[in-house]
């Protein structure tokens, strides 16, 4: 069987592939097609069917981590001395107690003063027997009540007396113990140790991930093409294609976490403590009595008064005298006077001297240093890779040739490829480069089995046959 120039053009297109064969794919053209009278086949490529999937790798391998627990104190007390016990003698001075005399040096009364006058005077003591006489009760009588009057002013004289302010009494001098000073070192925290954290070391790594294996393709050759009967005239070469790789760094564990245990020295402190070198001891002095002399007034006699009530009708007979007076009262005046009195004669006393201590903090150790590892996971990545699923395929198709296709259906395909966005050239009907080449653009993008004008081309573009 010969094949026209139409139907090897056709097969020919192929050299306008720009993608590549697997060279894992079903060959199915070894035996021709079991073909009618005016039918005819080309070779075609079913693209191998390839999907991506998801690979976790690891980029940071588990460890682990110490997690120290520090050593536990308690804080405690510790009592020293600094000052050691002795004894004193005491001075215990003579106790006094002031006592307030109060000294009257007025007594009080009721005066009845005379308001009539410019100076108001005291009313005599025979105007109150008048009053008296006349049936008034002059204990009744209200402070503020006015009466007329005639008045004696009652007498004092005036005395002085010898007061005792601050009895005879002795005073002590103490002379102070003495010390001396010196310094004696104390332990205020004990010797211990610590458990110090050595962390983990890591280094990074890099390994390759495989993301697409290694592969064999067949690609369109070039060159002399020798045209022999039975034969397409076609050039195909077989080209190896490197796999891919992705190289991922990752953290790997060089040296896990361990501890180390260091001695912590105990820690001092120098305290200064005073000793008794010389006792205290003490004298006596006497220190003598005082006395104040305070002058007084003394009442000999008492004031004869006459009254005659304000506002009374007078008796028959009475004349008023032009002088009015009022009761008015009139208190006592005490002068208070501070004497000091012996209440306890001064005396010494032997006093102990207690120790004087020093209260301080001391850390004492209650629990060691430990440690504690935490478990630290693994860090991964998920990396995707294409992965196929089903091989290309290389088998003979129907196609159109000299014997059933005619110029108006290269016109129709020519049509159809324009108008679905493929640029054929122009509407010639003749199936040249510019048709074949939009006629491969079309079957890849729509995933159709390429190599000629197969039927299921010319269905999917609506061109009748």
């Amino acid at each position: 069987m010969r094949y026209n120039p139409i139907v090897l053009a056709s097969a020919f297109a192929m050299a306008t592939l720009p993608a590549l064969v697997s060279a894992q794919q079903l060959d199915n053209t070894e035996t021709l097609p079991d073909a009618k009278a005016g039918e005819c086949y080309a070779k075609v490529i079913t693209p191998a069917q390839f999907t991506t999937q998801s690979e976790t790798v690891v980029v940071q391998e588990a460890s682990e981590r110490v997690q120290i627990i520090p050593a536990k104190y308690e804080s405690v007390e510790q009592t020293i001395v600094v000052k050691e016990a002795s004894r004193t003698i005491k001075a215990v001075a003579a106790e006094y107690e002031d006592r307030i005399e109060r000294i009257e040096i007025s007594p009080a009364s009721t005066t009845w003063m005379s308001t009539g006058r410019n100076d108001d005077v005291p009313a005599g003591p025979a105007m109150l027997d008048a009053l008296t006489g006349s049936g008034i009760n002059l204990a009744t009588v209200s402070p503020g009540s006015c009466f007329r009057e005639y008045y004696t002013p009652a007498e004092f004289k005036t005395e002085t007396e010898q007061v005792l302010v601050s009895e005879a009494s002795d005073r002590i001098i103490v002379s102070p113990a003495e010390f001396e000073t010196v310094s004696e070192r104390v332990v205020v925290k004990e010797a211990t140790s610590q458990v110090i954290d050595v962390p983990a070391s890591y280094r990074s790594v890099s390994q390759q991930v495989l993301v697409e294996p290694a592969k064999q393709v067949w690609k369109q050759g070039r060159g002399l093409v020798e045209r022999i009967d039975n034969t397409t005239g076609e050039i195909m070469c077989l080209v190896e294609i490197p796999a891919r790789f992705e190289t991922i760094t990752k953290t790997v564990l060089d040296k896990p976490a361990t501890t180390r245990q260091v001695d912590v020295p105990a820690v001092y402190k120098t305290v200064q403590v005073q000793r008794l070198v010389k006792p205290a001891s003490v004298r006596r002095e006497s220190i003598p009595a005082e006395y104040r002399s305070v002058t007084k007034r003394v009442k000999v006699a008492e004031a004869n008064f006459y009254w005659l009530a304000k506002g009374e009708s007078p008796v028959e007979g009475a004349k008023y005298t032009g002088n009015e007076a009022c009761l008015l009262p009139k208190e006592a005046e005490f002068r208070n006077v501070k004497a000091r009195v012996l209440k306890t004669p001064a005396t010494t006393q032997v006093v102990d001297v207690p120790a004087t201590y020093e209260t301080v903090r001391v850390d004492r150790l209650v629990s060691a240093a430990t440690e504690r590892r935490i478990q630290i996971p693994e860090k991964t990545r998920t990396v995707a890779k294409r992965v196929q699923t089903a091989p290309a395929k290389l088998e003979w198709r129907k196609v159109l040739c000299e014997t059933n296709m005619t110029r108006d259906i290269v016109v129709d395909l020519q049509r159809a490829l324009k108008r679905e966005g493929f640029d054929p050239g122009p509407l010639d009907g003749v199936l040249g480069i510019a048709t074949n080449r939009a006629l491969e653009s079309y079957q890849t993008r729509k995933n159709l089995d390429r190599g000629g004008l197969t039927y299921e081309t010319l269905e999917a573009l609506d061109v009748d046959t």
